[in-house]
């Protein structure tokens, strides 16, 4: 069998429901919408607090009430019908049930948080549930859908396998195991789920073959089953026809800055992201330029937060939590170049969203940042604060520099677009489905 044919692909929403949108829940969104380009019917499984007692209208309601709320599961009393009823699960698997979509809920002002898809389904506190089975039992939780996808991809690594389908698994990286010092995950439960998906999983799709390689390097006996599909973003419109006028209006009238009059970075604050290194590295470059910082306080060392709260001091650091997707890429439209010298990256998101909206940027000579950047970028050491600085600093005052960057990023991008990542991907599922019978893990 071909993918030059429709067949139905499911994924998983576990990052697509959270509060605020991860580049993990953006991969889910740009992935449920290439497929559907490509013409195959998707499908998309929740772990929302949703049962299959209530009417398919209250689950219509409750799905649309729940996107974009944390899940919180509350604890269950022993022996209550509830225990019994998940102690059921453990051994028999989870049935999901079916979210109707009438259209009697009005959803626009949710669109840009939702997935393309033709059926959604749900299992209450789905993933919460199979990470503790997991960590209890060393069990993968087994799903059922009526008449299933012929493949399930699976957009992180979870502890989980949907029965009658080709189960594939995305791994962005394997930070936790290359980096254990930038992350809060748990080490011992991390690396075991990942030897046993390596072991178990039909196929593991990943991004870069910087992310491939780092998993062949702990994992070598999985190689063969390995795809490296890059990603792509699928482009705002209404930010991309911005002219440079209404550019100049959004970020003047939300901020009160100048185009190109910062530098931007934007992504979760956390140590691989390198924070710190990108702060001190502005306070000692000779720039007039401020530095908007646009992102979520996530784990953060003390050095960190006190050179943080110093640019703030010196009014040449701009703070800003969260923002919408519009918003953002008027931002980013308007920088004089995105920042990004990250310790590691699977992908690279943001200079892949800088190139493409035509923004000058600055990264890491580290793996899959190269990778998706080519020569359109200033690459710096990320260990090294003067490269930082240096980097800066030549960004700053070189008009000709930042034009051609600026000039040939959408042409960089272009090797990434969607029609390129649809071609990735089918030539992925068709050799997937050439050597992998239906199974179950």
């Amino acid at each position: 069998m071909t993918v030059s044919s429709s067949i139905r692909i499911g994924i998983d929403g576990f990052n697509l429901a959270m509060a605020r949108g991860t580049g993990v829940a953006t991969y889910a969104r740009t992935l449920s919408h290439c497929l559907k380009q490509m013409g195959h019917p998707v499908d998309v499984l929740y772990g929302m607090n949703i049962t299959r007692h209530m009417s398919p209208a209250l689950r219509e309601v409750m799905f649309f009430d729940k996107l974009g709320q944390d899940t919180i599961q509350r604890k269950t009393k022993f022996f209550s019908a509830r225990w019994w009823q998940n102690r059921c699960s453990d051994l028999l698997g989870e049935e999901a049930v079916s979210i109707p979509i009438s259209g009697r809920v009005e959803a626009r002002g949710l669109i840009s948080r939702l997935p393309a898809y033709d059926r959604l389904f749900n299992v209450p506190f789905l993933f919460e549930r199979a990470s503790k089975r997991y960590r209890t039992f060393k069990r993968f939780t087994a799903i059922r859908i009526p008449d299933p996808p012929k493949i399930m991809h699976w957009t992180y690594p979870l502890p989980i396998y949907l029965e009658g389908a080709i189960n594939i698994y995305t791994m962005h990286d394997l930070v936790p195991l290359r980096l254990p010092y930038t992350t809060l995950d748990d080490k011992g439960y991390y690396s075991r789920l990942i030897a046993d998906l390596c072991k178990k999983a039909d196929a593991i799709c990943t991004v870069s073959e910087a992310s491939r390689n780092d998993i062949i390097d702990f994992h070598p006996e999985a190689a063969a089953k390995i795809y490296n599909t890059y990603q792509s973003v699928h482009p705002n419109k209404k930010v991309l026809n911005l002219s440079q006028q209404n550019v100049s209006k959004e970020i003047s009238g939300a901020f009160g800055l100048e185009v190109e009059s910062y530098f931007l970075f934007f992504g979760s604050f956390e140590p691989k992201k390198n924070i710190g290194r990108i702060i001190e590295g502005f306070l000692e470059a000779n720039t007039q330029r401020k530095l908007v910082l646009v992102g979520a306080m996530a784990w953060k060392s003390e050095q960190e937060v006190r050179f943080l709260e110093r640019g703030i001091q010196l009014n040449r650091i701009v703070k800003i939590d969260y923002l919408p997707e519009t918003l953002l890429g008027a931002l980013i439209r308007g920088a004089r170049a995105v920042l990004f010298p990250s310790l590691s990256e699977g992908f690279g998101l943001p200079v892949l969203e800088a190139m493409a909206l035509g923004t000058a940027t600055l990264t890491s000579r580290e793996g899959a940042l190269m990778e998706v950047a080519g020569d359109n970028a200033v690459l710096v050491d990320p260990y090294d604060i003067s490269q930082i600085t240096a980097g800066i600093e030549t960004l700053d005052r070189d008009d000709e520099l930042c034009s051609k960057l600026a000039n040939e990023g959408p042409i960089r991008a272009a090797h990434f677009d969607m029609p390129h990542y649809a071609n990735r991907l089918s030539l992925m599922y068709e050799e997937i489905l050439k050597n992998t019978p239906n199974k179950c893990l």
